[in-house]
């Protein structure tokens, strides 16, 4: 029994830890690719974002969306935003739309 709960301690631990490198590997994708139009906080407070009328990232439109909808969105695009698909892994795109969620407000 005591072995089950330190594989079961031990497959939580690394789950915790991959969950801040999923973390940090979105937030890193975010700076390099999103936030020159959305800000680094999200808001859309740029010239960019202003020019465009993007959405706050952290509003609660932007948050009810589905992960499947962000997803899509940042697959294939939206309006001026261009797409990623073949720019970004399946992978980096879960990450980023992960990140989205830590901009609720």
């Amino acid at each position: 029994m005591k072995s089950a709960m330190k594989i079961g301690f031990a497959v939580l631990a690394f789950a915790m830890v991959f969950s801040t490198w999923s973390l940090a590997d979105g937030g890193a994708d975010f700076k390099a690719k999103c936030a020159m139009c959305h800000g680094a906080d999200g808001k859309g407070d740029t010239a960019m974002g202003k020019k465009f009328g993007l959405k706050d990232l952290g509003s609660a439109e932007v948050q009810k969306m589905s992960d499947a909808e962000l997803t899509g969105t940042i697959t294939n695009g939206k309006d001026k935003m261009p797409k990623y698909e073949g720019k970004l892994t399946k992978e980096q795109i879960a990450d980023l739309v992960k990140y989205i969620r830590t901009l609720k407000k």
